[in-house]
């Protein structure tokens, strides 16, 4: 019970990933973060390990979208503090999503030695 609690997180960041590729007409990316959501359910290390990569890239994908969209927003003159807001916490909570492979239920769970 304790190790699904702990991937609700990934899960959820890979599932808005998803849902943001979706949004912009990028079916292959979506398709493959949802992939990348099954592959929560491979018990090994390079699982883990390309799960964390992909969430890596993910909040990458969410800076590079607040510099893209706050740009378009400040050259119209149109408000963009939510914005920024709205999407630096979808970029931290992706990035914060790829360190519960650090704690202990799922380092045993996918066979991880050492730190990650």
């Amino acid at each position: 019970m304790k190790v699904l609690a702990l991937l609700a997180a990934p899960a959820l960041a890979l599932l808005l990933l998803a849902a943001h590729f979706y949004r912009a007409g990028l079916l292959p990316l979506a398709v493959l973060c949802l992939a990348f959501v099954g592959l929560l359910g491979v018990p090994r290390a390079w699982a883990a390990r390309a799960v964390q990569i992909a969430l890596a890239a993910g909040s990458l994908e969410w800076l590079r979208t607040l510099a893209v969209f706050a740009a378009e927003r400040v050259a119209l003159g149109q408000p963009y503090l939510r914005l920024v807001g709205i999407l630096l916490v979808a970029a931290l909570f992706t990035a914060a999503s790829a360190f519960v492979f650090r704690s202990y239920p799922l380092r045993v769970r996918y066979g991880i030695g050492g730190s990650i």
